[in-house]
Order: C-alpha cells, then sequence, then structure tokens
C-alpha cells in the first residue's frame, strides 16, 4: 500500500470542503485524530492544512483549532510573464526591437517610490515587442545595478529586459496596477494609434527584500485583452 502524502490529505480535505462534511464556519478534526483516522503522520495533515490555510480555504489560529471560514477569500498567487510567451499563447509570432539602453539618474518620483537616494544611477531600457511583425507592447524599465550584479553582462539587443530579470533577478515580493492611460505622443509613434487613445498599461516593481529591482510601465496596443485563469 502506498505511503498517504500530503497532497492526498489535502485532496481528501477539499473534498470534504466541497461536499460540505466540513461546513462554513465549522472546526475540523485535530491533526492528530485526523492523521490517526487517514493513517498518517501529523506533520503529513499539517502540510495539508497549511496548503489550504495559505490559499484561503481554511483558518487556522492559535489554540483556537482549525475553522472552514464562512466567507472564503481565494488568495491568488502572480507570476511575472513573459511577454514573448503572451505573445506565442495567441498563435502570433513575436518580435523584439530595443529602442534605447541608457544609464539615468533616477527621476525624483521614482527614486521616492523604489526608496533611494535622489540621483541614484538606474539603467533605462525602453524596447517594443511585436506580434506578426504589428506592436504589441512598450516596454518602458527602470532597473537598478545594485540589486542586479549580473547587469552589465546582460545583451538586451536580443533578448528582452522582461524575459532577462525573470530567468536573472529573483524577487521577493512587489506591487502592480492595471489602469486605461492616455496615449501620450511617444506610446501613439511607437504603437501605431491616435495621442489620446486609451491604452491597457500595467505598472510594476519588483523588490528583493527592500532593495528595489526594477520598475516598469508596460503599455499595450489597441485591442489588447488580458487573459488569465483563476
Amino acid at each position: 500500500m502506498s505511503p498517504i502524502t500530503w497532497q492526498s490529505v489535502k485532496d481528501e480535505a477539499l473534498r470534504r470542503i466541497r461536499n460540505r462534511d466540513w461546513p462554513p464556519g465549522g472546526q475540523i478534526p485535530h491533526e492528530a485524530d485526523l492523521a490517526a483516522e487517514l493513517g498518517c503522520s501529523r506533520v503529513t495533515v499539517n502540510r495539508a492544512l497549511r496548503e489550504l490555510a495559505e490559499a484561503g480555504l481554511l483558518e487556522r489560529r492559535r489554540k483556537a483549532g482549525t475553522r472552514v471560514p464562512l466567507n472564503p477569500v481565494r488568495k491568488a498567487t502572480f507570476e511575472i510573464p513573459i511577454i514573448r510567451h503572451d505573445i506565442e499563447g495567441r498563435g502570433l509570432t513575436p518580435g523584439y526591437r530595443l529602442i534605447s539602453q541608457q544609464m539615468h539618474p533616477a527621476p525624483g518620483t521614482l527614486a521616492q517610490r523604489l526608496h533611494l537616494a535622489p540621483d541614484t544611477a538606474l539603467l533605462q531600457v525602453m524596447a517594443l515587442h511585436l506580434a506578426n511583425d504589428a506592436p504589441f507592447c512598450l516596454e518602458d524599465r527602470w532597473i537598478n545595478p545594485a540589486s542586479v550584479p549580473d547587469l552589465a553582462a546582460a545583451d538586451f539587443t536580443t533578448i528582452s529586459a522582461n524575459e532577462w530579470l525573470v530567468q536573472n533577478a529573483p524577487f521577493s515580493g512587489g506591487e502592480i496596477g492595471f489602469s486605461a492611460t492616455p496615449a501620450t505622443a511617444s506610446d501613439a509613434a511607437h504603437l501605431g494609434c491616435a495621442p489620446n487613445d486609451a491604452l491597457f498599461t500595467v505598472t510594476r516593481i519588483t523588490w528583493a527584500g527592500t532593495a528595489p529591482i526594477t520598475s516598469v510601465r508596460l503599455t499595450y496596443a489597441p485591442g489588447y485583452q488580458m487573459l488569465t485563469l483563476i
């Protein structure tokens, strides 16, 4: 007989939640009791319940036990998408063109958001991503060299900063925003639209601990639709 894994315990717990064997607001059995019932160790049960708690499907409180929440809040995880993969996933042929790459003092508002000293030198990389040779996304990115030791070796003429950073600069946290913004003259020239057209824009900052890695503004050509899974 195969040993009971934490994944199988998680599946059984999830089944009980969905079937309301463990009803909303109800307390579930203690870990030791579940371990005895399912024929596994308490460590295995703990790992399974911890996974469900992290997903928002259980509430675990010290000395109060574990309950099924009355109003579960599903927690989402976020992976930074590689724009080339997004284009390929739409059945289109990706392309890429580096527009500029220069070290600049960080603008005042950006330095403040990144908790950097004024005029800290950052690398600004601007690039255009193409889909079937048509403009798809304009990438305007600032990178903190102090947080990316291998940055000097990166060749952004052949690989986008988006893809290179995903591969080479692990992050521990960040923030992301979505908005509709009017196209600037520069946006319009690169994306083939009219000035002031509403464009889907993503702004994102990623951190390694308390040190900023990068701040990016991704502006998509008219007609773009974000696709995701829940």
